[in-house]
């Protein structure tokens, strides 16, 4: 609820900072005291357009605060969570204009946009008036509040989300249907290459032992001379070296009777010609092995074209093609499974609208046998506002089942005849401001135990009225202000016993300058306004008693 408003060189006002309570309060005052400037900071403030002639004569700047109480005021709090501007259960808004520049806004401190300040302004304000926005008159707000009217949010909840799932669904089916086509023509480039790449059946390994087995065979000539003269220099030539070194050993073992120490030197000449005996044998055998056979080279050689073709073909190395043949398997297998997916996910997007479709039939059912208490209930209270014989109705058309949306396929309106005769109208075209205030006080007092906006402000509810309607008037208002804080400009006597506190409007001169001053009244003060309300410029004890009776009676 509304706190405290402070209001700084407005139009009129100079400086004025109010504490305002729970409950219904009146504003009153003379006819042209500025009675409507109250409601008129509170609306710029909640981001209604600002105007820099607004700002009082001789200043620069105006500035206009209001701080909320949110503590039962739960969508307000989450939207500045979502926001980043949350502050616990208190709310600060404040605007400030200057003459030359832009309007600045702030929430709880921190800059905020005048978008921002329109969104949270719907959460925490309702101004009902003659040429007041009110949130009565957008679809949307008509919709929740039968909605919460008739107790079934929780249906409207999982219409909203059986709407977003189905929406997730079909979205991604078109977008997995848009791009088959090109899915298609992919896997038939993947087929053909791994058929190129099956057909090749390189193996891990197999290109080092080509390439080994290649130098090898080109150089078969050099390997079998080469090994041929080596065999005949180690073991099977003249002078050969197993020769010279069994010389040496005989030579050697003559020395070692002579000199001992000489034997350690012929052991390892000794050991030479073993190892050149062994390795000569080796050589021989490696030239007995050697493949003579021409052909093995050409086809050796034209599997390395084979393998070295398609790297070029595919831009990568050769060794890198035994990787792109499993890359290629594993993306045509996503591919097929794709296609298979596309079918489970058109039957589970169909099973999903069908859901939906039942979901939100169920909820037109329910909205409109609400609707039709709703109606009734509203046309009752219209009888004694003085509206007598006008009819208040809400409407529920059900649109296709193609134009399902997040809300259903239902659209909401409020329509409502003042007059007997007159065919009902969209509650936004009822063309006297003082009908569709008591129209909007006539629904608020009906669904005054759902409705979410915590504060409502009606200006000018009483216009065209007197008498016992009124009395009624007053009586509704601060019915419904006992369920939430409610703000009424009046200028009705019985409108204004009724309020649970007062506030009186005053302007005076000085100085050549207009003020205006707006004062909580004492209870002997509201007698004096009252008596003053009813008697006029001269007051009389008679008055003044009357207006005491009046308080009283309200309570």
């Amino acid at each position: 609820m509304l706190t405290h408003i402070a209001i700084k060189d407005l139009v009129i006002v100079s400086s004025l900072e109010l504490d305002l309570t729970p409950g219904m309060t009146a504003l009153t005052g003379e006819t042209g005291a500025g009675k409507s400037i109250l409601i008129d900071a509170l609306g710029l403030a909640l981001g209604e357009k600002a105007d820099a002639s607004m700002i009082r004569t001789g200043r620069e700047r105006a500035e206009v605060s209001a701080g909320f109480d949110l503590t039962h005021c739960p969508d307000a709090r989450a939207w500045l969570e979502q926001q980043t501007l949350d502050d616990g259960d208190e709310c600060l808004i404040r605007r400030v204009l200057v003459r030359k520049g832009r309007a600045r806004a702030f929430i709880n401190g921190q800059s905020a946009s005048g978008a921002q300040l329109r969104a949270l302004g719907d959460l925490l304000v309702d101004i009902h008036g003659q040429h007041a926005h009110q949130s009565l008159l957008r679809p949307a707000a008509q919709r929740s509040l039968l909605d919460a009217y008739g107790g079934h949010q929780t249906m409207a909840t999982q219409v909203a989300q059986g709407y977003r799932r189905y929406r997730e669904l079909d979205t991604r089916w078109r977008e997995l249907s848009a791009a088959r086509d090109e899915r298609a023509e992919r896997m038939d480039l993947l087929r053909y290459q791994l058929h190129e790449l099956e057909d090749l059946a390189l193996t891990d390994g197999e290109l080092d032992a080509l390439d080994q087995e290649q130098r090898r065979l080109a150089n078969l000539g050099n390997l079998q001379s080469t090994t041929a003269a080596l065999v005949d220099q180690l073991f099977e030539g003249e002078n050969a070296l197993r020769d010279q070194l069994g010389h040496a050993t005989r030579e050697l073992a003559g020395l070692v009777e002579i000199d001992p120490d000489l034997s350690e030197t012929r052991e390892l000449i000794e050991g030479a010609t073993v190892q050149v005996q062994e390795a000569a044998t080796n050589l021989r055998q490696y030239l007995d092995e050697l493949d003579m056979d021409p052909a093995r080279l050409a086809e050796i050689e034209a599997r390395l074209v084979q393998i070295h073709d398609l790297a070029r073909k595919y831009r990568m190395q050769p060794e890198q093609l035994p990787q792109a043949l499993e890359q290629r398997r594993a993306e045509l297998d996503t591919l097929e499974q794709a296609d298979q997916s596309i079918d489970s996910l058109s039957r589970e997007r169909d099973a999903a609208r069908s859901a939906l479709l039942l979901q939100a039939r169920a909820l037109t059912d329910a909205r409109r046998a609400a609707a039709e208490r709703l109606g009734a209930k509203v046309t009752e209270s219209m009888q004694t506002l003085g509206m007598a014989g006008g009819r208040f109705a809400v409407t529920v058309k059900s649109a296709e089942p193609d134009a399902i949306g997040i809300s259903g396929l239902d659209t909401i309106a409020f329509q409502v005849s003042a007059n007997p005769g007159q065919p009902p109208r969209e509650l936004a075209k009822v063309a006297s401001g003082g009908e569709l205030s008591r129209i909007s006080l006539a629904i608020q007092v009906a669904t005054a135990q759902v409705g979410s906006i915590p504060s409502l402000v009606f200006d000018e509810v009483d216009v065209g009225i007197g008498g016992g309607v009124a009395e009624i008037v007053g009586r509704s208002l601060r019915r419904l202000g006992d369920a939430r804080q409610v703000l009424c400009v009046t200028h009705l006597p019985q409108v204004a016993a009724q309020a649970h506190q007062q506030l009186k409007v005053q302007k005076h001169s000085l100085d050549e300058q207009t003020y205006t001053e707006i004062q909580p009244l004492s209870s002997d003060q509201r007698v004096d306004e009252i008596a003053r309300m009813l008697g006029g410029t001269e007051i009389t004890a008679t008055t003044r008693a009357h207006a005491a009776e009046m308080l009283t009676i309200a309570g």
